[in-house]
This record gives C-alpha cells, structure tokens and sequence, in this order.
C-alpha cells in the first residue's frame, strides 16, 4: 500500500475522531448547560448590579439624614434668633421669613428624596428577591442535568480515546512528509484527501487537466488546482 493509500485508511479513522468531538461538543445536553451557564452568570450580574445600587442608596441616605440634621437644628436657631432678637422693621422680618422658607424647603426636598429612594431600595429587594428565586431554580436544573451530560461525556470519551488509537496505529506507517502536509491541508479544508473521479475533484468538484490522473498514477503527490486537497485514484 503507498503512502496515499495509507493517508487514505488514515483519514477515514480522523473523519471518526472528528465526528465524535463535535457529537460531544454538540450534545443537546451540553448546549442546555452553557444556556443554564450563562443564565447563571448574567443572574449573578443582575445581583451584583442591584448590591451596587442599594449600597449606593444606603450611602445616600447617610448623607441625608446627616442634612436633615442640620437643617434641622439651623431652623431652631434661626427661630431661637427670632426669638432672641424680634425682627424690628420689615427688611429684617422678610429676611427672617426667607431664611426660614429656605430651610423648610430643603427639608422637603430632603423628605422626598428619601422618600423615593426607601421606594427604589424596597422595589430593589423584591427584584433581589425574584432574581434568588429564579437562579435557584436555574442552578437545581442546571445541577440535574449535569449528572446527566457527564454519564454522556464519560462514555463518549471512552469511545473517543477508541478511535483516537485506531488513528495514532494507522498514521504509524506514514511517512512524515505525508504527514506534515496531511495536517497543513486539514487547517484550511478538512477531509484534506479527496477521490479524483474521471477527472474531478470530489472535494469541490472542480474538472482538472486529465495529465493530474496520470502524475497521480505515477505516484506523484498531486493537490487540487482549485481546494488544495490531496488527490487519490480509488
């Protein structure tokens, strides 16, 4: 048998290597647990996010109560003073009024903003809440099936390991030129060999000059004009 040839029986052991990684890679198991997978982890980004944004609140509402506080006791002063020192013409009453009105309206300003974020920071904990809930259910799925594709996996890769070995044995007699352009051709097209049929390429059906028949015949190592393949006569 010619290195062809050889190349040839090989090539149909690496079409069954290949076939069973993708049946494993493909597996409608596998595709649900990247979907499970990457539910989780978008989840887990939903809560992350909503941490931030309640921690954020929380923060916010320091810093108003902080301003409550002081808006608070500057209101009893300013009506302490009023007390202290009664206004005594008009300009000094309506300065009195304004600081007053100015300080009542920034504590209201105060009251409705916390007001809404106690709002938001409730709506927050329910969406918290919904987001624990679904994940829950998304990881016990995720979990069931997992024991399910790993049974899968552990016996498709028996097998792979299999057929891995049928190939390393037939690529044993190849010498390693034949080799090393087997591999190049297989980055770009895969089968790399393909059948020359009354001078046409079965790999991309192109026509090729009827002298590619008789170069191969003479055991000349012959690529496609066209895909690249290595051409056999079968």
């Amino acid at each position: 048998m010619d290195q062809i040839q050889l190349l040839w029986a090989y090539q149909q052991a690496d079409v069954e290597v290949s076939r069973m990684e993708n049946s494993i890679k493909r597996s409608p198991n596998r595709q649900k647990l990247v979907k499970y997978r990457d539910y989780l982890v978008s989840q887990q980004n939903v809560m992350k996010r909503i941490e931030g944004e309640v921690s954020a609140m929380a923060d916010r509402l320091e810093v108003l109560k902080d301003a409550v506080s002081m808006t608070e006791d500057q209101y009893r002063a300013l009506k302490q003073k009023m007390e202290n020192e009664p206004a005594e013409n008009a300009e000094t009453v309506q300065q009195y009024m304004n600081e007053a009105k100015r300080f009542l309206n920034n504590l209201t300003a105060y009251e409705q903003e916390i007001k809404r974020i106690r709002k938001d920071a409730a709506d927050r904990e329910r969406l918290q809440h919904d987001v624990k809930v679904r994940a829950a259910k998304a990881k016990a799925e995720f979990d069931k099936l997992k024991v399910a594709y790993d049974a899968e996996f552990k016996e498709k890769s028996v097998e792979l390991e299999e057929l891995k070995k049928k190939a390393a044995e037939l690529a044993k007699p190849i010498e390693p030129a034949y080799m090393e352009k087997y591999e190049n051709i297989k980055r770009h097209s895969f089968p790399p060999l393909a059948k020359l049929n009354n001078d046409q390429c079965t790999g991309c059906n192109m026509s090729l000059p009827s002298a590619v028949t008789r170069k191969i015949k003479a055991g000349e190592m012959i690529e496609c004009e066209t895909c690249g393949r290595l051409l056999i006569i079968i």
